[in-house]
């Protein structure tokens, strides 16, 4: 079982893994509300929104964060292994819209903030997705990992770090697993609609707003009762992988479901996000046995998980 955090959960970490998009123009935000799963019309200075770009199936082909650097520039952070399949296929659709796309990766630094560093740049009882200034600095709020408070420091390159101790990276991956928001990576790119990874329950999707790619499956899944598939928070005492799928001990040939993202955890073992079919009370059909690589479904063998609590509720009108 996970325990409390341990004090080593504070600090700063350079998150390299991670890249940007920026889309600049008076039309950016237009541009982007027409193609993201979330509001960025109504997008504020002191807000941050969580989105998936979706194919017209629906199908996450990236998850990010995006905010406003003014009026007419907004920067979307995702995954390295995705950004340039999603800067290109975003810019397909620019056409004749007064925005350009471009990768300004190289134009900012990335941190991580964890614990009393968010706490100093964010303030007492930031929301997650609020955003802060600091200077040349947008900080946003994210969700915590455990009692910790964790935020996303963007910067342009050159200016100053933020302030805190170093933070071992893998602590923050293993934050990010604990939040129980999952960032998408290219293995499970084009695998999931946005609710079978929660987003619609930490405000990832805006389903009042108008079409984008994949608008009508996103909304289907969510009023008609379509979909099959939620995100869970899981355990196991060895080592677990991105892309692994899981099955029920009682079936070992059909797979329910996979590993979304995964990182040790500090208590020892591994903790991890995991995409898995549910059963009509919403509990998921429970996997005891995730195969790992190179066994096979004949072998029986497997890596056991445990289910923990995820740290937010799910909606429930699914």
């Amino acid at each position: 079982m996970t325990q409390p955090l341990t004090s080593s959960l504070n600090g700063i970490v350079p998150l390299t893994h991670l890249g940007l998009i920026r889309a600049q123009g008076e039309e950016a935000t237009k541009f982007l509300h027409g193609q993201l799963t979330h509001d960025f019309a109504l997008l504020g200075a002191g807000q941050a929104r969580l989105a998936a770009f979706c194919t017209p199936k629906g199908r996450m082909l990236a998850s990010m964060i995006g905010f406003k650097r003014d009026q007419d520039e907004v920067l979307l952070v995702c995954d390295q292994s995705l950004l340039p399949a999603t800067l290109k296929r975003l810019s397909m659709f620019v056409l004749r819209t007064k925005c350009k796309l471009t990768d300004a990766t190289a134009e900012f630094a990335l941190y991580g903030l964890a614990g009393e560093p968010a706490a100093q740049a964010l303030g007492t009882g930031a929301s997650p997705w609020s955003k802060k200034d600091l200077g040349l600095a947008s900080v946003v709020a994210l969700y915590p990992a455990g009692s910790q408070p964790r935020a996303l420091w963007v910067a342009p390159a050159g200016e100053p770090a933020p302030q805190g101790s170093p933070l071992d990276p893998a602590l923050w991956a293993w934050s990010e697993v604990a939040s129980g928001i999952a960032t998408l990576t290219a293995p499970m790119a084009d695998a999931f609609v946005p609710q079978m990874l929660n987003y619609e329950s930490v405000d990832g999707v805006n389903f009042k707003k108008g079409c984008y790619p994949g608008q009508e499956i996103v909304a289907r899944s969510q009023f008609r009762g379509t979909l099959k598939r939620r995100a869970y928070l899981v355990h196991a005492a060895q080592a677990l992988s991105t892309g692994m799928e899981v099955f029920t001990p009682e079936d070992l040939e059909q797979a329910t479901g996979s590993i979304v993202q995964a990182a040790p955890a500090p208590q020892g073992g591994w903790d991890a996000l995991v995409s898995m079919q549910v059963a009509s009370s919403q509990e998921p059909l429970f996997a005891h046995a995730a195969l790992a690589e190179g066994q096979t479904a004949d072998s029986g063998q497997g890596v056991a998980l445990q289910l923990l609590p995820l740290p937010y509720a799910l909606k429930e009108d699914i």
